[in-house]
């Protein structure tokens, strides 16, 4: 299948073995994040971890009194905001060490019949059989692309004003300020979530998950990447 990894270029992308399938026994666990893909998944966390501080100070008058350095808060958050896509670029850009992160891009960008189901039903329906992303974290990853691409653009309005029109920037403020709410939904939303599943928070960190999750939560990802069935494999 297009845009999938093999156990094979799984492993060799995280200089990890290939799953026990592969070789014949029973499967353990699985490579889901290679170091290249968490490196950014962190580098991207810090970064707006930065945003949100800063713009806190900015727009937040009892924040922006404590810390009463306003001019600087506004330089670092305005570089932050116009770097904010670098790690993104410089990933994908990254020959091997970024194939991890183009394959799952790919995977973000194709939706099955299952997902579909899934996402009418809210995640109720249990027949639905799922790949390596489910249809919310593919909607999270599409909203969080568009954003800072908005961000971006309302973002460097907002810092060379003489260069637009009067209706342009205060457009710009306007949904800056409310794509920035957004963001803060949408972030507050994934870490709650993430901390709520502790073997996938772990692959976020060590880059392997086991094989009984990705029966249970993601068995097409499973099956592609140790060609054994996830619903007859129980170990």
């Amino acid at each position: 299948m297009a845009g999938t990894t093999r156990p094979s270029e799984a492993a060799a992308a995280s200089d990890a073995p290939a799953p026990a399938a592969a070789r014949g026994g029973a499967i353990a666990s699985l490579v889901r994040f290679d170091r290249g893909e968490r490196v950014l998944h962190w580098a991207n966390a810090a970064w707006f971890a930065v945003l949100l501080a800063t713009a806190l100070c900015l727009y937040v008058p009892a924040v922006s009194e404590v810390v009463a350095r306003r001019a600087l808060i506004k330089t670092v958050h305005v570089y932050a905001g116009l770097t904010l896509a670098l790690p993104l670029l410089a990933t994908a850009l990254a020959g091997r060490w970024g194939a991890g992160f183009r394959a799952d891009v790919r995977r973000l960008n194709r939706w099955s019949a299952d997902d579909r189901r899934w996402l009418r039903t809210r995640g109720r329906d249990r027949t639905a059989r799922l790949g390596k992303f489910n249809p919310g974290q593919k909607l999270n990853a599409a909203f969080t692309a568009g954003a800072i691409l908005v961000m971006l653009g309302t973002g460097s309005i907002m810092r060379w004003p003489e260069w637009w029109p009067l209706s342009w920037r205060t457009g710009a403020t306007f949904v800056h300020d409310w794509t920035f709410i957004a963001l803060v939904v949408a972030i507050t939303g994934h870490v709650v979530l993430a901390l709520s599943d502790r073997d996938a928070l772990s692959s976020m960190r060590r880059g392997r998950i086991s094989g009984a999750w990705a029966r249970r939560h993601a068995p097409r990802w499973y099956e592609e990447e140790t060609g054994a069935p996830a619903a007859t494999d129980r170990r």
